[in-house]
């Protein structure tokens, strides 16, 4: 029976990571150009875009006005990603072309700025230095605003999304986004999950109450988090619940995500603070969120429900 369960879980690991289309964050840098094809074809959440959709997006006159003189020259962005996180942020089938809906957008910033992108695959809790040390120029990372982070970046909203926890299939423990203390739930580190709503949850469920604390299990990636919730040693994962309902389609009768969820937030692309960058950026995000495009990045990863109106410069969610 141990040799026949310890065969089942590898067998489901391997698959669990095939499916997410995750990869290690290699920090090399992937330069996106404009002749990938798309695969996978239909617009569900389950099909692999590896198209670029910015192909005949014009630049914005008025966003390219905002342009700083020294990027204007230089002609190109930098912007980091931790790639291994879907479907917003991961790598392709190829193993080399970034997808998601943030690399999408990214995309889209760039060609209403009129300039080239360059997408750097970085591991999430080293953005907001490499930020901080002026090596990105801004980050679409489904970051999330809160008052230190504030205090470092100038953030701009792009879009909505909610954090929400993964028990196994069947939830055989019972587990409720209220009834977490004691359980171990893994975490990615550096994300707000970590940071803010399992520290937050924890106080309000648990420790005010005289009850254990939910213990945290900061880990790399989500792929990594859902590996060790197969493999049972976590009870469960809290993430963003995009890539928690996309690692439960892509995986069926492995995964349930609980409701309700833990939060539902906007969250923003972030620069350094004061970035002379910063007014263009969210003048190109205005553009973007105005157009039809927007409407189809959203759609491409089934965010249809996520959108905003107003490119607005972000205040604390915390």
């Amino acid at each position: 029976m141990r040799v026949s369960r310890n065969l089942s879980v590898t067998i489901v690991t391997t698959a669990l990571a095939l499916a997410l289309a995750a990869c290690g964050a290699s920090g090399t840098a992937q330069n996106v150009g404009s002749k990938s094809t798309a695969q996978g074809g239909g617009s569900g959440s389950s099909a692999e875009h590896t198209d670029d959709i910015s192909v005949g997006v014009k630049p914005d006159a008025k966003a390219v006005k905002l342009l700083p003189a020294a990027v204007k020259a230089r002609g190109t962005l930098s912007v980091p990603m931790d790639l291994t996180s879907p479907p917003t942020t991961f790598m392709a089938s190829d193993n080399k072309t970034p997808i998601g809906f943030n690399p999408d957008m990214a995309r889209l910033i760039a060609a209403k700025l009129g300039l080239k992108l360059q997408i750097n695959n970085v591991k999430f809790d080293t953005i907001i230095t490499g930020l901080q040390a002026d090596r990105y120029d801004f980050t679409a990372s489904t970051m999330g605003a809160t008052k230190d982070r504030l205090k470092v970046l100038d953030m701009v909203d792009y879009f909505k999304a909610g954090t929400g926890v993964s028990v196994p299939y069947g939830n055989p423990q019972k587990l409720g986004t209220h009834t977490l203390c004691g359980h171990r739930v893994g975490v990615q580190s550096g994300s707000t999950a970590e940071l803010q709503w399992l520290p937050q949850l924890s106080k309000q469920d648990c420790t005010s109450k005289g009850k254990l604390a939910i213990q945290a299990v900061t880990l790399p990636s989500l792929n990594d988090a859902l590996t060790q919730l197969v493999s049972k040693r976590i009870d469960a994962v809290m993430h963003d619940f995009t890539g928690l309902q996309w690692a439960a389609t892509q995986q069926p009768k492995t995964f349930d995500v609980l409701q309700p969820l833990v939060a539902t937030k906007t969250v923003t692309v972030a620069l350094k603070k004061n970035s002379p960058l910063t007014p263009a950026v969210q003048a190109a995000i205005q553009s973007i969120i105005d157009s039809p495009k927007y409407a189809e990045a959203l759609g491409r990863w089934g965010f249809n429900t996520l959108g905003i109106k107003t490119a607005a410069m972000a205040v604390p969610q915390d």
